[in-house]
């Protein structure tokens, strides 16, 4: 356990936090404003393409989110068992979502979200980490709204 607090986000952490939202944004908007297919032409449209991107980008966070515990497993010489197998149950998650359809997989996408950031308020307090906390969950709250969103629009 970490006694020492770790300072809060750097600037360009938080920024970049931020940017990372618009994708779940800017998918969340297109799922609603494109046509939904409408089963007469073949292949993929706009609409279904926003979806899987959006899919495919929570996916990718959520590979992400769970990276930083194996990270801090690996740099702490760790030798439970739950943060190396946290560390790979969002990707999981995320890539089970993908492939799923939309309007199941984002909610499941959107609820991994939510499952991360609780896993994360309890362990940043153990790395001294809870400065980040209000980013992590600032950040939560809108891509899982949007994931949320975009499976409606389906």
């Amino acid at each position: 356990m970490n006694t020492t607090p770790l300072p809060p986000p750097p600037a360009v952490a938080v920024r970049l936090a931020y940017a990372g939202l618009l994708p779940f944004v800017l998918g969340a908007a297109l799922a609603w404003l494109l046509p939904p297919p409408d089963g007469a032409s073949p292949g993929l449209d706009e609409h279904t393409y926003a979806l899987l991107g959006l899919s495919a980008y929570a996916a990718v966070v959520l590979a992400f989110l769970g990276a930083v515990h194996w990270g801090r497993a690996l740099q702490a010489g760790e030798r439970a068992t739950f943060p190396y197998v946290w560390a790979v149950a969002p990707a999981l998650l995320g890539t089970m979502g993908a492939l799923m359809p939309a309007y199941a997989g984002l909610v499941l996408q959107g609820v991994a979200l939510i499952a991360c950031y609780a896993v994360d308020r309890q362990q940043y307090a153990h790395w001294g980490a809870q400065s980040w906390l209000t980013l992590r969950f600032r950040c939560t709250v809108l891509a899982s709204l949007c994931c949320f969103l975009a499976a409606a629009a389906t």
